[in-house]
Formats: structure tokens, C-alpha cells, sequence
């Protein structure tokens, strides 16, 4: 016959009373007894017989399971939900225990009312190049509809006339990404480390303008002046328009850049006109909308990352070479996806439209 648990504690008892009271032993003898009758010869459960044994002796009598108090209530309720909804509306950082020592409940029932009943989830704040008004944003629909309408959508021929070009700081030593620096490690290898480095302070800055048909002109500043509307004018844009007319001289010429100082000033104005060269315009604060920024400059600076060079200029001679590598139907894919990208700012309403 298979005994019960009240079985057990029954037999417990009888020898736990006899032991104890009738003949007289002490608490360890009766335990050693205890072990000796019940775990050796029927093979009980040594944590058995002394829990019971202590139970007896507090006073227990009963062999049944006590009665229990049941299963908590639950905390998530209509009442908590909605103050925890109010503590993430006044406070978007606010922690797991900040809410636990506000409202005094569990992190389990805090998980459950932040991700199956108010459905939130903590994200990092995405980078933006600026906080762009409601007529900032016009502008920028206003202008790719402008562009769209002007060069059908980038299908028209006259998109082989455009150029475009921007300058950027290029350092003899930029570190490498975290990305980049991942490496593969056997199991038994400790993880590696690399020590934190920062970009070199030798830098120089240098334009580059490409058409969709590829790379046009890489032009360094030189002795690390700033950009200003002379050396834009007289040392710049006369290379790049060189460069254009190289391939032929009946070639219309479109200019897209920016609108920094010395892109828009008078003088840089006065001398498009005499060389006969059409603007495309560009929306303030437009970054994602500058092929430059969004395609050119982040990758190839990718490319020479990690890298050391003696001198800025070594750098710079670098960074054109990759520029010289990129195939010519990168370059068509870059135009493809400006266009693009004006449709996203357009669906968008004018905002910014990816992650930065």
C-alpha cells in the first residue's frame, strides 16, 4: 500500500512521542533514532523527518497541510496602470525602481503593465541635425517638389549636368567605430580590449564635388585656412568647372552645395553668374538631403578609419584615391537615392526622415 504524506507524518509522530516522552531520550537521541528507523529502513526523506520533528516539537498536532492564504491578488489593475502611465508622462526617463519605491509594487507587475497593458518601450533619442520649424519643413517639401518637377522625378536628361560638392575635415587619424572593431574570439580567449583613442588634432579640410556620372574635383584648403568666399571663388570652383569642361565645353553646368556663408555670399554669387552657372537651391538644415553628407563623406571617411598617416595631407591624398576607386554605378545609385530621399522628406511632411 503507498503511503501518504498524512501517513508519514502519523508515523513520524508515533515514534517522535514514544521517543520523546515515553522513554525519556534526548532531542538528539530521538533524531538519531528517527534517522536510524524511518530514513534508513523506509528510505524517507532525512529533511522530512527533521522538519517534522521540529513541527511536533513546536506543538503541531495536525497532519494536514495547513490552510493556505491563496494566491496574492494581483496588482495590476486599472488604478496602478494609469499611475504608472502618469509617472512615464512626467518623466520619460523614469526607472523600474523609481516606480517600484513610487507605487510599492513588484518589477514583475511593473513589467507586465509597462510592455501588456500601456505597450512602451525605452528608446535612445535619435540624433537630429536641428530642430526644424513648420516653415523650415515647407521649405524642404517646397524644394524637392521643385526638384521633382524640374527633373521628373531624377529621370530627365538635364540630371547629368548637375554637380555637387561640400567640404569636410579630414584627420590624419580617425579611430574606428565600435562596429568595426569587433573581432572574432574563441571561447576559451578573454575578450579583447583596445584603448580609447581620439581624432588626431592634424586635419585639413577639403572639398569634393562629383555628377552622376562619378568623381569631378578633390580640392584641399590649404595651411588649414578657413573656408571663405575668396578661396571658394578664385581657388574652389574654377578647379571644378576645369574639370567639367575638361569632358566638353558646351556642357551646361548646375551647381548644388549648401548654403554656408561662402556658397551664398555676394561675391560667390557674382561669379556663378559670370561663369554661367545654374544654382539647384538646398533647404537650410538638409543634411540628409546633401549627397555629400549622406553618401560620400560617411563612407569613404569609413574607409580611412583607423588608419595613421604622417600628415593631414597624406590623409587627404588617401581620402581622394578611395574617391578615384568608387565605380560609376555607385555614383548613378547615389543620384537614385537623393531622388528618393526627396520623396521620404515629402511623405514625411517636411521631417527629418532616418535615424542619425
Amino acid at each position: 500500500m503507498e503511503l501518504t504524506r498524512e501517513n508519514i507524518r502519523a508515523m513520524i509522530y508515533i515514534y517522535y512521542y514514544d521517543f520523546y516522552f515515553r522513554r525519556g531520550l534526548t532531542q538528539q537521541q530521538c533524531i538519531d533514532q528517527l534517522t536510524s528507523i524511518l530514513v534508513m529502513k523506509l528510505h524517507l526523506k532525512l529533511s522530512t523527518v527533521y522538519h517534522w520533528f521540529s513541527e511536533f516539537n513546536r506543538g503541531r498536532s495536525m497532519l494536514t497541510d495547513e490552510v493556505k492564504a491563496g494566491r496574492p491578488k494581483s496588482v495590476v489593475v486599472p488604478q496602478n496602470i494609469e499611475a504608472v502611465r502618469k509617472l512615464i508622462m512626467h518623466d520619460r526617463h523614469v526607472t523600474y525602481p523609481e516606480i517600484e519605491a513610487t507605487l510599492g509594487i513588484s518589477m514583475t507587475s511593473i513589467n507586465s503593465i509597462l510592455h501588456d497593458q500601456i505597450a512602451v518601450k525605452k528608446n535612445c533619442s535619435r540624433w537630429i541635425p536641428h530642430n526644424l520649424t513648420k516653415e523650415q519643413k515647407d521649405v524642404r517639401v517646397e524644394w524637392c517638389n521643385k526638384m521633382f518637377k524640374k527633373y521628373n522625378r531624377g529621370d530627365s536628361k538635364a540630371v547629368y549636368n548637375i554637380y555637387t560638392g561640400d567640404e569636410s575635415w579630414i584627420y590624419a587619424y580617425d579611430p574606428e567605430t565600435k562596429q568595426q572593431s569587433t573581432v572574432w574570439v574563441f571561447q576559451n580567449e578573454p575578450n579583447p580590449t583596445k584603448v580609447t583613442r581620439a581624432k588626431s588634432t592634424l586635419k585639413q579640410m577639403a572639398a569634393c564635388f562629383f555628377g552622376i556620372n562619378g568623381h569631378v574635383a578633390t580640392v584641399p584648403l590649404e595651411n588649414r585656412k578657413t573656408v571663405n568666399s575668396d578661396w571658394y571663388t578664385t581657388i574652389c570652383l574654377p578647379e571644378v568647372f576645369q574639370q567639367i569642361r575638361k569632358t566638353n565645353q558646351r556642357r551646361r553646368i548646375i551647381l548644388h552645395h549648401d548654403n554656408v556663408s561662402c556658397h551664398t555670399s555676394r561675391e560667390t554669387t557674382l561669379f556663378l553668374e559670370g561663369q554661367n552657372v545654374e544654382l539647384t537651391g538646398h533647404p537650410p538644415y538638409s543634411p540628409d538631403l546633401a549627397p555629400n553628407d549622406f553618401y560620400l563623406f560617411p563612407n569613404i571617411k569609413n574607409k580611412l578609419r583607423g588608419q595613421r598617416f604622417s600628415t593631414a595631407e597624406d590623409a587627404v591624398h588617401a581620402f581622394k584615391q578611395h574617391v578615384m576607386e568608387v565605380p560609376q554605378a555607385e555614383w548613378q545609385k547615389c543620384f537614385k537615392n537623393w531622388f528618393t530621399r526627396m520623396q521620404k522628406c515629402i511623405d514625411h511632411q517636411g521631417e527629418y526622415f532616418e535615424k542619425q
